[in-house]
């Protein structure tokens, strides 16, 4: 029978797994950004279950290379583009696996005083590193925590804005009136589930029109919207605009909806999950203007900023709303600290109670890379989008479907929708890279995210020579 790994054991196999991920970033451009293989074929390789004894690290990583990598859709490798980037770096898999090692709990700041305290200053480190507004920093009202994605960040808000529309009578009695959530049509699918969480019903989110050109959300439509629940006796809760939706990356004008909100009452919530990491560049932080109006902001490092997921910063300018908002105190959490009032317990800023110590990789990543470090990982993103934007509108055969303003770019066949739709099946068929789609005014679009460290010039150029040498070999009707 194994017994428990000692020190010595593990730092034998622990400099096996890091030869493991050393090579297997090495190797990555050789081999098919996806898997070929049907739904089950790992299943069916892993029957059986464990061995009675136990087996060695290096029978596991043998099964990792022959088993598990080839049947991955390998989000780190340099061909790469879709969806948004949710890349890792060095640094903070050192980070993380040290996180792992210590094995802290950081719910509260007794339970693990220095994690507590470096998540504080990590966020404000990253606040400055963005410029944002002076509210979102530690030591006032506000300050800020790292969630595990958008999504819960989007939900926290929508929890705290219903706290203050309802004065707080949401936690003791529930919703007594019908409550709204506002989002453009370009808004992410995870604002519709947070209002569905938060009690607020099936239509409880108001989508809003965007405008034709910039698919970003109509001020307009928002004011009216909000006047027309306002006359049928209903209460605006949460405006949730978007820096970068994930369709296209559009920006909506957060000055104009953010002057609509602070005339309603109505909680402003931002939403940069992927472009908030452009900020940390001076002449990419116009996608920000008007942030000061929010009442929170979030945006994953782990998209665009060199840090593994899971990892999304969220902000909020008066954390005593958020806190009455989610605290729930039983009896064996109490200690001497929190009654103090003079630490912050993050287990008050989140929906679990339970949280891992994720500002370790954090710190790595921001140390190792610096400020420049990470200016030049988000510039080199986006001359690349750049070129390959280029390409497109130099080619008759196709159409740029968006702005692209950072490193995604939205195009589609001039042919149609099976055209595009039948190059982009074949360009991802051949493993050399994977792209993925939206729709785009009712259009099929092609969606090419820039992001992984190891993407050069050659495997955007590669990429374009795929996609024009597919398009070559369809027929030439343009719609």
């Amino acid at each position: 029978m194994a017994e428990h790994m000692d020190p010595e054991e593990f730092r034998r196999a622990g400099h096996a797994a890091v030869d493991w991920i050393a090579d297997y970033w090495a190797t990555l451009g050789q081999r098919p950004v996806g898997s070929s293989e049907p739904p089950g074929a790992l299943a069916a390789a892993l029957a059986g279950g464990p061995t009675a004894q136990g087996e060695p690290v290096e029978a596991v990583l043998a099964d990792l290379d022959t088993l598990i990598a080839p049947r991955l859709t390998h989000w780190q490798h340099p061909g790469f583009f879709g969806y948004f980037p949710a890349n890792t770096s060095g640094p903070s898999v050192l980070g993380d696996l040290i996180s792992s090692g210590l094995g802290v709990q950081s719910m509260l700041w007794a339970t693990s005083p220095a994690a507590t305290e470096l998540e504080t200053v990590m966020l404000d480190w990253l606040a400055d590193l963005l410029d944002l507004p002076q509210r979102f920093r530690s030591g006032g009202s506000g300050g800020g925590v790292i969630q595990d994605s958008a999504s819960s960040a989007t939900l926290v808000a929508t929890l705290a804005a219903l706290h203050r529309a309802s004065a707080g009578r949401w936690r003791a009695a529930g919703l007594d009136r019908r409550y709204r959530a506002y989002t453009s049509t370009e808004g992410h699918s995870s604002i519709e589930k947070a209002a569905r969480i938060a009690g607020l019903g099936g239509d409880g989110l108001r989508t809003i029109e965007v405008d034709p050109q910039t698919l970003a959300m109509s001020p307009d439509a928002l004011r009216a919207a909000i006047r027309a629940d306002l006359a049928a006796g209903d209460v605006p809760a949460i405006v949730v605009a978007t820096i970068g939706t994930t369709s296209t990356t559009a920006v909506d004008p957060l000055p104009e909806i953010g002057a609509i909100c602070a005339e309603y009452g109505v909680w402003l919530h931002v939403d940069a999950a992927y472009a908030g990491a452009a900020a940390v560049c001076p002449e990419l932080r116009w996608s920000h203007a008007g942030l000061e109006y929010a009442d929170s902001y979030c945006f994953d490092p782990h998209k665009w900023l060199l840090t593994g997921f899971d990892c999304d910063a969220f902000w909020v300018a008066d954390s005593g709303e958020l806190i009455e908002a989610l605290t729930v105190l039983p009896e064996y959490l109490r200690n001497a600290a929190s009654e103090s009032g003079a630490v912050i317990d993050y287990r008050d800023w989140q929906v679990p109670l339970g949280r891992r110590f994720r500002a370790l990789k954090l710190w790595f990543v921001l140390r190792w890379y610096g400020v420049e470090g990470l200016r030049a990982h988000v510039r080199a993103g986006v001359a690349l989008a750049d070129r390959f934007a280029a390409r497109i509108r130099a080619d008759d055969r196709f159409v740029l479907a968006a702005p692209h303003p950072f490193s995604l770019v939205c195009f589609r066949l001039a042919a149609g929708d099976e055209a595009s739709a039948e190059v982009l099946s074949r360009v991802n068929a051949t493993g050399r890279v994977l792209l993925t789609h939206t729709r785009v005014a009712g259009r099929f679009t092609l969606r090419l995210a820039v992001g992984s460290p190891l993407t050069t010039l050659e495997h955007v150029d590669e990429a374009w020579k795929l996609l024009s040498e597919t398009a070559e070999k369809l027929p030439t009707v343009h719609e």
